[in-house]
């Protein structure tokens, strides 16, 4: 059927998200977070486009319309467990109707008839607020911090998806994450991504983040697992 439509096609089992999507919300939440901490969506697209992705998290929610994944997060409110961290920053730009290049405001704005995002200093503004209202002291964050901190959670929600037999492969995630996701092809998908970096790598970052920066960030036992034996998420 896939090939039919002219699609390339993964089989996949059923969740919230099924596997692209819920690996794009860790990796969305900790840019959020990231945002709250210090960086400006500008920084964290820069870094994520210099990495090969051809749109950052921020640029893409633009396109894809703000109101989107607020609707999710509607939905999700009532299950989300109260005591894991939450950043509000995307429902307050809804709040205000900016739903992205379609209401010439989102994370960017925008000059009517052109897609160039541009920074908004209503939008640090808003950061600075909720940063504030969570208690959190914003500092800079360096460039060499992003990249681990996106796409380290993004890798480990793939882990735990491979555990709980939503994909078969490795090699499926990538598939779905270089056809559907942008991931630069170059580097294989952010699974084979991973392997190349290291699985102990990955695994001793999260182990740290997640002493700093609570639950969301705990290593999956698989991702623990292999990197204690030495081996990759091909080797299953």
């Amino acid at each position: 059927l896939a090939k039919r439509l002219g699609k390339v096609g993964v089989f996949v089992g059923v969740g919230d998200g099924f596997v692209g999507n819920r690996m794009l919300y860790a990796y969305r939440r900790q840019a959020e977070f990231l945002l709250e901490e210090g960086a400006l969506p500008q920084d964290v697209d820069r870094v994520l486009v210099e990495f090969g992705f051809p749109m950052g998290p921020f640029q893409i929610a633009d396109l894809a319309g703000l109101d989107v994944g607020w609707r999710v997060r509607q939905r999700q409110a009532t299950s989300r467990p109260p005591h894991l961290r939450y950043s509000p920053i995307a429902d307050r730009l809804c709040e205000r109707g900016r739903f992205g290049q379609k209401t010439g405001a989102g994370w960017y704005r925008y000059k009517p008839g052109h897609r160039t995002p541009i920074p908004d200093p209503v939008v640090e503004d808003l950061i600075v607020d909720v940063a504030t209202e969570q208690g959190v002291q914003r500092q800079p964050i360096p460039d060499s911090d992003i990249v681990p901190r996106c796409l380290y959670p993004l890798v480990n929600e793939g882990a735990k998806i491979l555990s709980e037999g939503l994909a078969a492969r490795s090699s499926d995630i990538d598939v779905i994450w270089l056809h559907g996701y942008g991931f630069p092809r170059y580097r294989g998908g952010p699974m084979f991504w991973a392997d190349q970096v290291g699985l102990s790598t990955v695994y001793d970052t999260m182990s740290r983040l997640a002493e700093q920066h609570g639950e969301w960030l705990e290593p999956a036992p698989l991702l623990a697992e292999l990197a204690t034996a030495g081996r990759r998420f091909r080797d299953l």
